[in-house]
């Protein structure tokens, strides 16, 4: 089921189909890390990505798959091939600002000081996209009170994406390079 809804929201936002490892959901820290280190840099090999984005190592919400998936990204950009084209230029983590935890009142997110984000990407020019993305996730709904929010509220959630830089490798600065051409703001 979870498969299905991940490959939907794919579907929906135009991207390629996942890329599953096929662990078991729930499971994930139970998996042997050197194991699902060496399938991560295996996927990175193949894709060549420019930049990893990955949960932060509290999992945002402390979730033990999100815990065990940080680790397993973090790991994976530190031992990626330096100056070869397996390399990402740079880590970020997903982040929740602080103002947006306070506003909402959702103090289960780890969140962190609003001067910590490093990036910030403005969702809203694909505001139904991203819904129509995240209603894929049909098994997640009751999880997340944000979705039975009212849109205000959901807009100030998830109007806007929040990183912040983990690792960059030297002589790189990916979002100096990169915020003209997104349209971002640091």
């Amino acid at each position: 089921m979870r498969q299905q809804e991940l490959c939907c929201s794919c579907a929906v936002l135009g991207l390629d189909p996942p890329i599953l490892l096929r662990y078991p959901d729930g499971k994930l820290s139970e998996v042997d890390g050197q194991e699902a280190l060496t399938h991560v840099l295996a996927v990175l090999r193949d894709l060549r990505p420019q930049v990893l984005l990955t949960w932060p190592p509290d999992g945002l919400s402390g979730h033990p798959d999100h815990v065990a998936v940080s680790r397993w990204a973090t790991l994976a950009f530190e031992q990626a091939t330096t100056g070869g084209a397996v390399a990402p230029a740079a880590l970020y983590y997903m982040a929740v600002p602080r103002s947006v935890t306070e506003a909402l009142a959702m103090p289960h997110l780890q969140s962190v000081p609003d001067e910590e984000i490093d990036l910030a990407i403005d969702a809203t020019p694909v505001w139904e996209q991203k819904l129509a993305a995240i209603q894929c996730h049909r098994t997640q709904a009751s999880e997340s009170p944000i979705l039975a929010a009212a849109e205000e509220k959901q807009r100030i959630f998830l109007g806007t994406e929040h990183f912040r830089l983990a690792q960059k490798r030297m002589g790189r600065d990916f979002l100096a390079e990169q915020a003209a051409r997104w349209r971002i703001s640091k």
